[in-house]
């Protein structure tokens, strides 16, 4: 009996070591959009607390077309889109090999832009499931492939199948996806602004809500014992059950003008309130009710016009919570710390980035450190806290290489991966691979 004790607890040790194992590889990843849970955390250690110098050479850089849409990396591989005008318009989806940059695949298909703001490229980040990716382009072509090879499993034309309005911008939603369904913000037509497809066909599975889209990603909540598929389209704040489409609870967006929402609802677990912020529209906090399934609004704050803000009115970036307060950024590239309780300003600060219409920057929490990432592609190590801004170290990765006429400059809105103790970013020529572990 003892060597037969010793084989089953070998046995235990050894599985539950490999689950360990594996477990901490996927955790290294960043298989969608914001990261392993949407939420802009990156939970690996042994990562630098400072820089060496002012700037860090790549490991690797490999070309790219151009495009908005950040990297995504899954099983030692990197995928990413972009658009080439000449010879003809065409949108690539990208897969190269994670540790050294060099092609595995690209599936390039044809696509016009037409009647596109900023036509640069696409703008959703690949999202990887169980072995497949999801792709969606700025003109609404939706591919689903084998993530190790790909091959095409199926695929759809939004806009053609659903009568969908592009939004101005393009198509921006990074496509949701779980064990059953992938997850959509079309803006389709009758009652097809959300649509669930069956992740492994297409078959649409639910269409949902009426009205326009927006360009804010959906993510998955848990309100109560129920897990519910949060959006913010151009109509509409909304929980939506994700085996059916129905709405637990929905509250009209009444908008100021055009959607223009593009950050993410940011959902704090700790206290069930949900953030929104939107360049034209301020800020809207709500509190989620657990026993009756709804959600009430604690306040709304909207300044008089995009120049004369209130509380928050931010363009690109997903803003933070930490504890009680707010950190994000104004629409003209001011940062700013906000009380949750009420939306009132506890700090600003103009040393993040120069003062400009839309200036963003990408943040993502380690630990008690926030990593931000500029458009002007410097990368800053900070601590947020109600008594400012904490600059530790910057460095410079990658130049800007998008002209921004209202401006006069470049920027780079594309939100970086933090995987394998890397960062991966583009602009709209490379993709490059930096080191910044231990």
């Amino acid at each position: 009996m003892k060597p037969i004790s010793f084989l089953r607890g070998f046995v235990a040790a050894f599985l539950l070591s490999s689950l360990t194992y594996f477990s901490s590889l996927f955790a290294s990843d960043w298989p969608q959009w914001r990261g392993p849970d949407r939420n802009g955390t990156w939970t690996e250690s042994g990562i630098i607390s400072k820089f060496d110098s002012p700037k860090i050479e790549p490991e690797w850089s490999t070309p790219v077309g151009s495009g908005y849409s950040g990297p995504t990396v899954s099983n030692g591989r990197l995928y990413v889109t972009s658009r080439l005008e000449e010879p003809e318009q065409v949108e690539q989806i990208h897969c190269v090999d994670v540790q050294t940059g060099k092609e595995i695949w690209k599936y390039v298909y044809a696509c016009e832009y037409q009647e596109i703001g900023y036509p640069l490229g696409p703008r959703a980040s690949v999202a990887i499931h169980n072995g497949k990716a999801y792709a969606l382009g700025a003109m609404g072509h939706f591919h689903c492939l084998d993530a190790a090879t790909g091959k095409l499993l199926w695929k759809k034309d939004l806009i053609a199948d659903y009568n969908a309005s592009n939004p101005i911008w393009g198509i921006t939603s990074s496509p949701l996806v779980d064990d059953k369904h992938v997850y959509l913000q079309v803006g389709g037509k009758p009652d097809a602004c959300i649509v669930a497809f069956d992740k492994n066909n297409g078959t649409e599975k639910w269409r949902s809500l009426d009205g326009m889209a927006s360009y804010s990603a959906p993510k998955f909540i848990q309100q109560g014992n129920q897990r519910l598929v949060l959006v913010w389209t151009g109509n509409w704040f909304a929980a939506l059950d994700p085996d059916t489409g129905t709405p637990v609870w929905k509250e009209v967006f009444k908008r100021a003008q055009m959607p223009i929402n593009v950050p993410d609802a940011v959902w704090d677990p700790a206290t069930n309130r949900i953030f929104f912020s939107s360049f034209y529209d301020g800020s809207y906090l709500f509190q989620l009710d657990s026993k009756n399934m709804d959600a009430e609004l604690l306040w709304s704050r909207r300044g008089r016009s995009e120049v004369r803000t209130d509380a928050l009115h931010s363009i690109i970036m997903t803003s933070v919570i930490r504890g009680n307060y707010v950190y994000g950024i104004d629409s003209y590239g001011e940062f700013r710390c906000l009380d949750l309780d009420n939306g009132d300003r506890v700090w600003s600060d103009q040393t993040l980035l120069e003062k400009g219409r839309w200036a963003t920057a990408f943040f993502v929490q380690n630990g008690d450190f926030t990593w931000i990432f500029t458009e002007k592609g410097d990368l800053v190590i900070a601590k947020l806290t109600p008594k400012g801004f904490e600059r530790i170290s910057t460095t410079h990765l990658i130049d800007p290489t998008t002209f921004l006429p209202r401006r006069n400059t470049n920027i780079l809105w594309s939100h970086p991966a933090y995987a394998n103790k890397h960062i991966f970013v583009r602009n709209d020529r490379e993709l490059i691979s930096v080191n910044l572990s231990e």
